[in-house]
């Protein structure tokens, strides 16, 4: 396994609807490898595969108590509505409350090949549809007034005038002590 570099806000991957992948091989089940991994080192619950430079359909998520992979997913069903602040691994200590519907039942692959349902509430529900959003190109920001999505865009740009990519490295010592 092995870390991989995050893209961040600007990268043109993140804006990519990712495409379907189907059956699950080997090189998938080393992407999620690689994926959880990254993950967990970030201290994120969640990654979408496009976040690593990958445009293909796959998440990892791992939310109260509960570690999942998501190949090629579907929500079948959402309802209710819950207001939560959430911030994205693309992009770093910037927060935002969104709406998003307080259940969803989901529908996706998991690396053996088989598909699965899992109903889902609170923050997996919320992790689910984040990723997902992914990758479909739509980042939490998109889900923001224009007002508040603007403000925090300019603070971004402040914030990362200097940077002169759009990687950033993930590194081991930084990785989950709980």
């Amino acid at each position: 396994m092995s870390l991989l570099p995050l893209h961040i806000l600007g990268s043109p991957v993140l804006r990519r609807r990712s495409v379907e992948i189907g059956a699950p091989d080997d090189e998938v089940r080393r992407l999620v490898e690689d994926m959880f991994e990254t993950m967990d080192a970030s201290k994120g619950i969640g990654l979408a595969a496009n976040q690593v430079g990958v445009a293909r359909r796959v998440a990892v998520v791992d939310a109260d108590g509960d570690r999942f992979v998501m190949i090629d997913p579907v929500i079948l069903e959402s309802e209710g509505r819950a207001i939560a602040e959430e911030g994205c691994l693309s992009i770093p200590d910037i927060y935002g409350d969104v709406a998003r519907p307080e259940r969803v039942v989901l529908e996706a692959t998991d690396l053996e090949g088989n598909r699965y349902r899992r109903d889902a509430t609170g923050l997996k529900a919320r992790a689910i549809q984040h990723e997902i959003d992914h990758l479909d190109g739509i980042l939490f920001l998109d889900h923001l007034s224009l007002i508040k999505r603007q403000m925090l865009l300019a603070r971004w740009r402040r914030e990362h005038k200097d940077d002169t990519g759009y990687t950033k490295e993930v590194q081991a010592e930084s990785a989950r002590t709980d």
